[in-house]
């Protein structure tokens, strides 16, 4: 159950100790719409995230403009920002895909003075108010640490790593590569890159599988592009063999979507770290707002179980998420179990 206050001097609180925004919403205060830009409609995730968006909106979080969606085309963002702020945006969520190559909007969002809320991902320049994000190195070191520590130490494992322009794919590979030669010399990793696009991945895990047969595990970097594509791949050549089963290949993924977590159950999948689609959405929501009033923060633990920390361009707030294994995967914390269950408005 969400916090709620009545009062100016109850709002004031929960503001200024960054507590949940549960005060005014949806009035015109705030000082201004809400811009806000979906990614892309190719994943589940990002299908949770907006579902999560619109509950958001529909519970008057933010005023918003009607949004729009750059089908993971940075082109496409610059286009719908410019065109947001033309319709008066005067705060800005979005989820640039390619972190390098948004800096210049980003440049002229800062001359208009419009704070901008970047979900998922951390522009590698330009000013933000504030990235949303989880910890995206300990995505790649806890998978890493799964899957090393499930192979006792050796054997082959395939990496299924995002787009490499991306610092979520970056961390991740990064991290991961770090993690294993660091603490699992005797496992090789072969890496392959995919652009976050399932059919990428697929075609070079099914390359891969043609020159090694003895592949022990596999590391996707996001279920939501990557693991109904692995599945059907390893069911095709008969290797998607029940956990526990002799010829198992493990697997650990990135996202926490509801298919993982039935791939979960099922034995088909060991493990995915949750990524919080339904806190992205509430807490880009929140910082919009708290964007358009102004509003400043520092470094250091929030009252939503997360830590700020400061960033070269700005501040992240690095949301928590879990390993789900088979031993927790029917908790009702996680936000997949969530869905579809009715919300309290």
């Amino acid at each position: 159950m969400r916090l709620r206050t009545t009062g100016a001097a109850a709002c004031a609180v929960l503001l200024a100790t960054a507590a949940l925004a549960g005060c005014n919403r949806g009035s015109d205060a705030a000082g201004g719409k809400v811009g806000i830009d979906m990614p892309r409609t190719d994943t589940d995730f990002w299908n949770s995230y907006q579902q999560y968006i619109e509950k958001g909106l529909d519970r008057g979080e933010v005023s918003a403009l009607p949004l729009s969606n750059s089908q993971n085309d940075i082109a496409k963002v610059v286009s719908n920002v410019q065109a947001l702020t033309d319709q008066g945006a005067k705060a800005i969520v979005m989820a640039p895909q390619d972190t390098g190559a948004i800096a210049a909007e980003l440049r002229r969002l800062a001359d208009k003075k419009i704070p901008v809320v970047s979900v998922d991902t951390r522009p590698d320049e330009g000013k933000v108010y504030m990235v949303v994000r989880a910890d995206n190195r300990a995505y790649g070191e806890k998978s890493c640490d799964y899957l090393g520590k499930r192979l006792g130490g050796r054997g082959r494992v395939a990496e299924l790593q995002g787009d490499l322009s991306s610092i979520n794919g970056r961390d991740r590979s990064q991290a991961f590569a770090s993690c294993m030669k660091k603490k699992f010399p005797k496992i090789t990793v072969h890496e392959l890159p995919t652009d976050w696009k399932g059919e990428v991945a697929s075609a070079k895990l099914q390359s891969l599988l043609a020159q090694h047969k003895d592949l022990d595990g596999i590391y996707l970097q996001a279920g939501g592009a990557f693991l109904q594509p692995t599945l059907a791949l390893l069911e095709q050549q008969g290797l998607l063999r029940p956990a526990g089963t002799k010829g198992h290949i493990t697997i650990i993924s990135n996202d926490g979507i509801p298919d993982e977590l039935a791939a979960i159950r099922a034995g088909k999948i060991d493990a995915t770290l949750s990524q919080p689609a339904d806190l992205y959405a509430e807490y880009a929501l929140y910082y919009a707002r708290a964007g358009l009033e102004k509003k400043t923060f520092r470094p250091g633990p929030t009252g939503h179980g997360s830590t700020i920390v400061r960033i070269r361009n700005g501040l992240e707030d690095q949301l928590p998420a879990p390993l789900v294994t088979k031993a927790n995967v029917d908790d009702g914390k996680l936000w997949a179990n969530q869905l579809g269950k009715k919300k309290e408005p």
